[in-house]
């Protein structure tokens, strides 16, 4: 038996809510299938299967928010299944397991740990149960879903919002009391909140509106920012950067781009963003001590090249899914893996293996005209690579001026793993890669 459990989808996802499920009890599944989708503060992904069986029970009903690591569902692989286990505790829960270990004779006051499923979290959330007074009839005090149904409720039930929904709500002054879910069981979701908002009869929040003076125009971030925005805080307090850059000479690499793309179809050519990304990836390869991850107060170096790709979307926000292997990838397959990552993520629909883990990521504002760049590094991560506008600028070759295409590749790096001389031999190992096209 296999546990399939919320997955991070990102350094500042710490919950995700289930939009649905794509399977249900009794199908069969193979790793990498897309079982379900999960809706997070900055996007909607498709979540996969990381082991092939046979779908058990779903413990997670649609539109419930879970945080990272739940127990969600149950994979039949066919061995034999593992001895039971204690379902997860939410990310803030704080009291040990051991704590339900009691002398004979003595009550036992189940914590959080003591629920037996999320299901049953849920369930209580909705009542308005505080589960340190329920006493659980299950095994070692277990509090189980009968025992929250015949719980009187102590408050109102709270209204059912997905965190999208929830922060969308705040942002807007949309009161969710008052709008109709068209999630499961009623559930609200973000689309019903911006609904709401487009309404002329939308009703808003009276006193944070009487709370505003006057003057202010200011307005709270959107869910999506305001998760980016975090990061990002955390990022800059706790990552000491340095900065390096140097301008590189495409002339070659341009030239044979142009030689390659004459005998291909116009849908397949090359693009100067491709030949830079395989650069980078290969540089990442060779510099190893910049592709990996800060955890625990070391530097985790990691074994594949994940490089991540910063998307703008067309609603406002970043996102950074990432290409596997991109260092062994060939360049049109690299195009075209791109162009899809890219839709993907404009369209809401990214896979859950395209954001997890990427070692390196890559910021390319050249569309946007911009010469150069000097990005924040997206913890863990200890590198972004920033990639400017190709110009064409005077450059010196023996000894004649000439005008040459280029570009503008800046480091931001961690200083904790790693120092400006290696920081230097990645911007110099791409910068070798592009004089020699042919190998990318």
């Amino acid at each position: 038996m296999a546990d399939f459990t919320m997955p991070s989808l990102g350094a500042d996802m710490d919950e995700g809510t289930l939009v649905e499920w794509l399977v249900g009890p009794g199908d069969t599944v193979t790793k990498g299938d897309v079982v379900a989708v999960v809706e997070t503060a900055k996007s909607t992904i498709e979540v996969e299967c990381f082991d092939s069986g046979t779908v058990g029970a779903l413990l997670v009903e649609p539109g419930t928010t879970v945080p990272v690591g739940t127990r969600m569902a149950v994979i039949d692989s066919g061995a034999e299944p593992p001895a039971p286990a204690p379902a997860p505790a939410p990310a803030k829960a704080t009291a040990p397991t051991s704590e339900l270990q009691t002398a004979p004779g003595h009550a036992t006051t189940p914590t959080r740990d003591a629920v037996s499923t999320p299901l049953v979290r849920h369930l209580a959330e909705q009542k308005g149960i505080d589960l340190s007074s329920v006493h659980g009839s299950g095994k070692g005090g277990r509090i189980t879903r009968s025992d929250v149904e015949h719980t009187p409720a102590e408050r109102p039930h709270r209204v059912k919002a997905s965190p999208l929904a929830r922060r969308l709500a705040l942002s807007s002054g949309v009161d969710l009391s008052a709008l109709r879910g068209t999630g499961r069981g009623g559930t609200i979701r973000a689309e019903d909140v911006r609904a709401a908002t487009a309404a002329p009869a939308s009703r808003t929040v009276e006193s944070r509106e009487a709370a505003r003076p006057p003057s202010a125009t200011a307005e709270p971030a959107y869910p999506a920012r305001a998760a980016i925005a975090a990061l990002m805080s955390r990022a800059n307090r706790d990552i000491p950067h340095y900065y390096l850059s140097t301008t590189i000479d495409l002339a070659v690499a341009m030239a044979w781009m142009r030689d390659r793309n004459a005998s291909r179809p116009v849908a397949e050519r090359l693009v100067p963003a491709a030949l830079l990304l395989k650069s980078v990836a290969l540089a990442a390869r060779q510099v190893p001590e910049l592709n990996g991850y800060w955890k625990e107060e070391a530097f985790v170096p990691s074994p594949d090249v994940r490089l991540g790709v910063a998307v703008s979307l067309r609603g406002g926000g970043l996102v950074a899914p990432a290409l596997a292997n991109a260092d062994t990838m060939p360049l049109p397959e690299l195009m075209a893996t791109l162009k899809g990552l890219v839709s993907r993520a404009r369209s809401g629909r990214l896979r859950a293996s395209e954001t997890a883990d990427p070692t390196l990521t890559v910021t390319n504002l050249g569309d946007q005209g911009v010469e150069a760049v000097f990005g924040v590094i997206y913890p863990p991560q200890v590198a972004l690579v920033g990639l400017g506008r190709v110009t064409e600028r005077p450059v010196a070759v023996d000894g004649m001026l000439t005008v040459h295409p280029t570009v503008t590749a800046t480091l931001a790096a961690d200083h904790r793993a790693s120092d400006g001389a290696t920081g230097a031999r990645l911007l110099t190992a791409i910068d070798r890669l592009l004089q020699r096209p042919e190998e990318l």
